[in-house]
């Protein structure tokens, strides 16, 4: 058994004996084991696992001088550098409106109303009127109209650990066409900040502060399987002298490059959704993450509902499913309690898997009241220990704080490790 899923079944045991020996009735003798995130909890239901959420965080861009009438679009990933720093992806702008009342909708068919109780009224990503873009090789028109249904505006800025905007990256918005992922390498003492934009067909480099762009990979605009060209990546992960890039919605693979990013080799081939069994076989490759210790690489196989393992070149050693549909893995992370944390799209749910695939403890409840989630597309975690996960659904981004004495292998690790810590 392996060592992480040993550690947590006795701490589950230690829990429940102290449990037990603390609450056992004299006139009951059965044994009574709790399993919660806090130990020995009465009452409730772990709606938010070991964490309670931060709520009005992170500031608005609403409350921006002149951006009272627009709020976030779709969230598309978020990046704690530290607990003062974290980045925020956004697509764009979306008007910023209440809800509005409930209204009955005969033309569109009998007994059918909007909004429905009890679930989110607005999709941020996905309809005919959603964030940007359009169409791929569209003009964003059926999209609605421009400053009307829609604007590009602040797609990447910076908050501190109160949520206040610190920073923005507005400069870079006219570079963005649906940018996808945001990340710092842990092994640059620099901290060279990623964007991986998958309609662009590219991964964009900065400075720290945002000043410059240092680094182009991939033709930006031109899709293509080479050493050279992407087409729509996603996702990027890292080792201390190599990172690979997840690539992507159309591509089926994944390539690996040197520090420097040149390119090294690439493995993956087109498979047939969504039963595809074979080895090396992929379907949207929506996910990527490292096992720095054994240099391992899992790839999220978003539309077969599995994760492949490979060694760090390539050959293949293992893969588990999520589960069957609606499961919907948006993508995973692996922190250092060697734990593959996944969010589902389509549960709302964040899992727990050992690296051999023991599923181990999830959480997490479909919503757009804080605390809630909706398209879980982007998560990271900081120092220490505040988890954040971005949504595209909802089209926002939220921060969760540990809930005294909950258990910590429970909670999603902390980063592997930071060069400039």
């Amino acid at each position: 058994m392996n060592k992480n899923l040993l550690l947590i079944a006795a701490l589950i045991v230690a829990s429940a004996v102290i449990y037990v020996s603390n609450n056992q009735s004299s006139e009951d003798n059965s044994i009574q084991a709790s399993f919660a995130a806090v130990p020995g909890l009465r009452g409730g239901q772990d709606q938010f696992g070991p964490y309670e959420v931060v709520e009005n965080w992170p500031q608005d861009i609403s409350e921006l001088p002149g951006n009272e009438a627009w709020t976030y679009g779709a969230g598309q990933s978020v990046f704690a550098e530290s607990p003062d720093r974290v980045f925020l992806l956004h697509r764009g702008e979306l008007p910023n409106i209440d809800a509005p009342e409930r209204t009955v909708y005969p033309e569109a068919g009998p007994a059918l109303s909007f909004p429905v109780a009890q679930l989110p009224w607005r999709n941020a990503s996905v309809g005919p009127r959603a964030s940007l873009p359009g169409a791929l090789e569209g003009d964003d028109t059926d999209r609605g109209e421009y400053g009307v249904d829609h604007r590009w505006n602040h797609c990447l800025v910076v908050v501190n650990r109160e949520g206040d905007i610190i920073e923005d990256w507005t400069q870079w918005d006219s570079l963005f066409r649906r940018p996808h992922y945001v990340t710092i390498n842990p092994y640059d003492p620099e901290k060279h900040v990623w964007v991986v934009d998958d309609f662009r067909h590219a991964i964009f480099k900065f400075t720290n502060d945002g000043s410059e762009l240092v680094q182009t990979i991939g033709i930006p605009n031109v899709s293509g399987n080479d050493e050279e060209h992407f087409s729509r990546p996603t996702f990027m992960a890292f080792l201390p002298d190599a990172f690979f890039v997840a690539d992507g919605y159309a591509n089926t693979r994944v390539v690996k490059f040197d520090n420097d990013g040149n390119y090294l080799m690439s493995w993956g081939e087109a498979g047939n959704p969504p039963n595809e069994t074979r080895p090396g076989f992929m379907n949207n490759v929506h996910g990527v993450a490292v096992d720095v210790q054994s240099r391992r690489v899992f790839v999220n196989d978003r539309a077969n509902n599995r994760v492949q393992v490979f060694t760090d070149n390539g050959e293949y050693l293992d893969e588990w499913s999520f589960g069957e549909e609606p499961a919907d893995i948006h993508l995973f992370y692996i922190g250092a309690d060697n734990i593959l944390w996944a969010a589902d799209r389509a549960t709302s749910k964040i899992l727990g898997y050992d690296l051999d695939g023991n599923f181990l403890y999830s959480w997490g409840i479909l919503g757009d009241f804080p605390g809630g989630m909706w398209g879980v597309h982007g998560l990271s975690v900081d120092q220490e220990g505040n988890f954040y996960v971005a949504e595209v659904g909802n089209g926002r981004i939220q921060k969760f704080k540990p809930r005294a004495g909950a258990r910590i292998e429970t909670m999603v690790g902390k980063p592997v490790y930071a060069a400039w810590q």
